[in-house]
């Protein structure tokens, strides 16, 4: 047995070693396993394309369900609710109302001073109004109000509520009241006696969507008697 000891300077190789590496033996260890790794990874990779094709199919199936399909058409039906809602509260600017009122005061019930300090009235009025241009497609109700409003040295402005309601639709919007106060018109001191004060009809439009506005009409020139009565 002879050992042969390769040096790291190159040596020449013998024309039985060049030939052996060139053609061996059928039977000869594989010493260079790199083409069996190849081989492998080639049929590996013949394999990956059915399985993707496999993984298609079912996303595709994914797509096409009962619960996919019901999640597409409930967003869809969301994104035209709040496209319709957003025209429609745009839609109520493009109003404008033009109310009418008036009231008229025909006696003075009563004028007194309760124990307790404060003053009383009571008044039989007579309330119409024309509100029908407040409503639109998009009006679900309004709410209107009557408050006498003046100022004292204490408050600039103070203000009561005489008469209130609720108009459904459009056809009551139109009305006419013969009426005395609904609530009590009481003041905490003694300023009403002679008192300038305003007669004013609020109301609150409340619409089926968008925001909910609010305006009034302003009605100045009365006066309480300067006795009590």
């Amino acid at each position: 047995m002879c050992l042969l000891f390769q040096s790291k300077s190159k040596t020449k190789k013998t024309p039985l070693e060049s030939s052996f590496l060139q053609n061996p033996p059928k039977n000869a260890l594989n010493i260079f396993p790199s083409s069996h790794l190849s081989s492998r990874t080639k049929t590996r990779r013949t394999r990956n394309p059915r399985r993707k094709k496999k993984k298609k199919t079912q996303n595709e199936n994914k797509m096409h369900s009962f619960g996919y399909r019901a999640n597409a058409l409930l967003t869809f039906a969301v994104t035209i609710l709040a496209l319709m809602c957003a025209m429609a509260s745009i839609s109520d600017n493009l109003n404008h109302p033009t109310p009418t009122t008036q009231v008229q005061v025909l006696n003075i019930n009563w004028f007194q001073k309760q124990p307790n300090g404060n003053e009383e009235v009571s008044m039989t009025m007579n309330i119409s109004a024309d509100l029908q241009s407040l409503f639109t497609w998009n009006t679900k109700q309004v709410f209107v109000f009557l408050a006498a409003e003046y100022g004292t040295p204490k408050n600039s402005l103070n203000q009561i509520s005489l008469w209130d309601g609720i108009l459904p639709t459009k056809e009551h919007a139109k009305f006419w009241i013969h009426t005395s106060n609904k609530y009590r018109f009481i003041d905490q001191g003694t300023n009403l006696r002679g008192k300038e004060f305003n007669l004013t009809l609020h109301w609150h439009v409340m619409p089926k969507t968008g925001k909910m506005f609010a305006d009034k009409i302003v009605m100045p020139g009365y006066r309480l008697p300067q006795e009590y009565r």
